[in-house]
């Protein structure tokens, strides 16, 4: 493996990572991107080598992933995604600093504000003056890299992840949905991924 990728990409930490899913090593890196310091951990199972495994990229969510909000499916897609790779016994999840879509965690909060003012997920964040979805996909895909994957299925509803990987010259050889139940108080939220940002919806 190489160290001194683009982004000046560093692996700072490696461990065994056991967990309810499954055993995992974990490593920790952080990078240059556009100028700023950015860090991802990724839990990796399994023997990578070979035919294209299950890659799952997952932006944190504060409120979803740890306070288990039902607001939106990101814990519910983080736990499909960590379910998954332990049913094939290999695979890799990145798991990324972007809250909010890259807008943080209290202009996160401000969104749902708007939002219970009547605004989509969209309408919040141009309200806020931030577009759509600010994230950027060049660690994950630079991580990717740097681990020697050439070819992935990635886990996941949202076409710019797939465009972001392919773009860093990682094949997506399959693009598998990552589809949480629709549940009353994720709806809108999840209508509104769909309808504006072409997300798959289950």
């Amino acid at each position: 493996m190489n160290n001194s990728l683009a982004l000046r990409l560093t692996k700072v930490a490696e461990a065994d990572f056991p967990t309810q899913f499954g055993f995992f090593r974990i490593f920790g890196f952080e990078g240059q991107v556009a100028g700023r310091p950015e860090e991802a951990v990724v839990l990796a199972m399994g023997d990578l080598a070979g035919d294209a495994p299950l890659v799952r990229i997952h932006s944190q969510c504060l409120t979803g992933d740890v306070f288990h909000s039902l607001r939106c499916d990101c814990r519910a897609q983080l736990e499909i995604a960590l379910k998954s790779i332990a049913l094939e016994g290999r695979g890799l999840l990145i798991y990324e600093q972007q809250e909010g879509r890259g807008i943080g965690l209290l202009n996160k909060l401000r969104a749902y504000e708007l939002q219970d003012q009547g605004a989509d997920t969209v309408e919040a964040n141009e309200r806020l003056g931030f577009d759509s979805d600010l994230r950027s996909y060049e660690l994950p895909a630079a991580i990717l890299r740097y681990l020697g994957l050439t070819a992935v299925r990635l886990l996941s509803n949202n076409p710019d992840k797939v465009e972001a990987v392919e773009k860093a010259g990682v094949e997506v050889v399959e693009r598998v949905p990552c589809l949480a139940d629709v549940l009353e108080t994720r709806e809108a939220y999840l209508r509104t991924k769909k309808k504006k940002m072409g997300h798959l919806l289950g």
